[in-house]
């Protein structure tokens, strides 16, 4: 079984792990970065292309390596490959899965201090608008930093971002100081997102929606312990993905793979 696999998401890694422990499957692993290429190799990928791939190229691969089953476990928030990967498998009439993290249950998180947006424009007239004062922490990556600089100063803005080559570039050419710079290497801890908002001394926190394994409920409780906003991303409507493509955790995962092998 020849299975490729849009990837660069922590949810992908598991998968690969999955899927490597429970099936007879050779795996090629797509991610933007370098970075995301090394940590699926290690999870057990068989091969892996660290660059983004336009659609003519991914089908091009798929054809002419007869890969017979595509799995999107993207980040939900990449909504453009979500729906280029829907439209590939419809032409190539390809098995698809879209492997899709459940949102955040926040049934029993105080969510007072949340200001709900539905894109980063919108996040950074907020802050023009309402949060004037305080710095802004920025946890919500490297290619969404533009957005929210068109309304907050740079003087005001820390981005905590992985400390990749593209992502110190992007920080370089909105001209972030350096110092402002927040290295990550993973989800924080609500102990470690308080002491962001101390040393930093921010006033606001932008978020995605991204999930619990983005860590968005330590972000939401060390905010509220801090009396600050958390401006929170909603995810994007993803056009052209049928519901029925949709698994959220491997259990459901396992389900679906069960009928191709």
């Amino acid at each position: 079984m020849k299975i490729f696999l849009l990837g660069g998401t922590k949810d992908s890694i598991n998968i690969i792990e999955f899927i490597k422990n429970n099936y007879d499957a050779y795996i090629l692993t797509t991610t933007t970065t370098e970075y995301g290429a090394k940590l699926a190799r290690e999870g057990g990928s068989d091969n892996t292309i660290a660059r983004p791939l336009p659609k003519d190229e991914i089908k091009q691969i798929i054809v002419n390596e007869n890969f017979d089953l595509l799995i999107d476990a993207t980040h939900p928030f990449a909504a453009h490959i979500t729906q280029t990967s829907t439209s590939i498998a419809h032409e190539l009439k390809i098995p698809y899965i879209r492997f899709e993290r459940p949102t955040t249950n926040l049934e029993n998180v105080d969510t007072t201090h949340i200001h709900y947006v539905n894109s980063f424009d919108e996040a950074g007239k907020l802050i023009e608008s309402k949060f004037t004062q305080g710095n802004v922490l920025h946890f919500a990556g490297a290619n969404t930093m533009g957005e929210i600089l068109k309304y907050v100063s740079v003087e005001r803005f820390y981005p905590r971002i992985l400390k990749v080559e593209s992502s110190i570039e992007k920080c370089e050419a909105l001209n972030v100081d350096p110092s402002h710079i927040i290295p990550m290497t993973g989800a924080a801890t609500i102990e470690e997102n308080l002491d962001l908002i101390e040393k930093y001394d921010a006033s606001v926190m932008i978020t995605k929606e991204s999930g619990d394994i983005g860590g968005v409920i330590e972000k939401i409780e060390a905010a509220n312990e801090k009396n600050i906003a958390v401006i929170m991303i909603q995810r994007p409507k993803i056009d052209g993905l049928n519901k029925n493509e949709i698994v959220s955790n491997l259990e459901e995962l396992d389900i679906r793979l069960k009928n191709f092998f």
